[in-house]
């Protein structure tokens, strides 16, 4: 019997200590996550502890910043449309194609060069019927064209949806920057001359893009030109084809 009540004293004992070995443990685990908080919340961290709206920070937290994206100085890539307007000051370097038409003097000779090769090839039916632009003259263009389709009986605001479908208004057209030709007339059945053909084929060796295709439509916010094509030196011209890119794709994949 006696052996019975010393076995239930000591069982009573042990489970004692291990209450009291529990309690010693809890009471460790709460003073250290105090510690934590309190180290958290120091004076330099009070602003934040203030702010319900902020997070404490965690050993995975991440900061990111937007990354600006590269700058294109490239003289070749410069682009103008509807969005993106030459400055005021701008003052293009010009040469002479012929007694009337200019281009940009430091991409001439390839223009040159690319025309008198389709000559050798036995295209004599192609020529450059519009080259550089001063800002003035576009807008002379610009609105006579205004006008005629006014006389047809258009709103002024009908009338310049209409004509910005084929021409740009002053600022905003590759003509004005130098670095764009138009062949022959403005005429759709120029893509299906053998001019056309040679050019799809072999501009881009000469750094020359057709700049406004059918499938960009969307994109360039200018109709189909057949006629239209733009310098932009042959490495970009190849890549931009290989690639399927108009020059506003080919612009935003290099500031990436």
């Amino acid at each position: 019997m006696k052996s019975k009540k010393r076995r239930k004293r000591r069982i009573k004992k042990l489970r004692l200590l291990l209450v009291v070995i529990f309690i010693v443990i809890l009471l460790l685990v709460m003073g250290k996550i105090k510690t934590k908080r309190q180290e958290y919340f120091t004076p330099e961290n009070e602003e934040l502890s203030e702010n319900h709206e902020n997070e404490i920070p965690t050993e995975n937290s991440v900061v990111t910043e937007e990354k600006e994206p590269n700058k294109i100085t490239d003289w070749r890539l410069i682009l103008v449309n509807h969005e993106h307007t030459l400055p005021e000051d701008f003052n293009p370097e010009l040469a002479s194609i012929d007694k009337i038409r200019k281009f940009d003097s430091r991409a001439i000779d390839e223009l040159k060069q690319m025309m008198n090769q389709m000559k050798k090839d036995g295209i004599t039916n192609v020529w450059v019927q519009s080259a550089y632009r001063s800002v003035d003259k576009q807008e002379n263009v610009f609105e006579r064209r205004v006008k005629e389709y006014m006389g047809q009986g258009k709103t002024r605001e009908e009338a310049e949806k209409l004509v910005l479908q084929t021409i740009n208004k002053p600022g905003t057209s590759e003509h004005n920057l130098g670095l764009a030709v138009d062949f022959n007339y403005v005429d759709y059945d120029f893509d299906e001359t053998a001019g056309f053909k040679w050019l799809k084929e072999n501009a881009e060796s000469y750094g020359f893009v057709l700049r406004y295709a059918k499938e960009k439509e969307t994109i360039t916010k200018v109709d189909y030109e057949p006629w239209h094509w733009r310098y932009v030196g042959k490495e970009h011209a190849i890549k931009m084809n290989e690639l399927d890119m108009c020059l506003e794709e080919y612009v935003k994949h290099l500031q990436k």
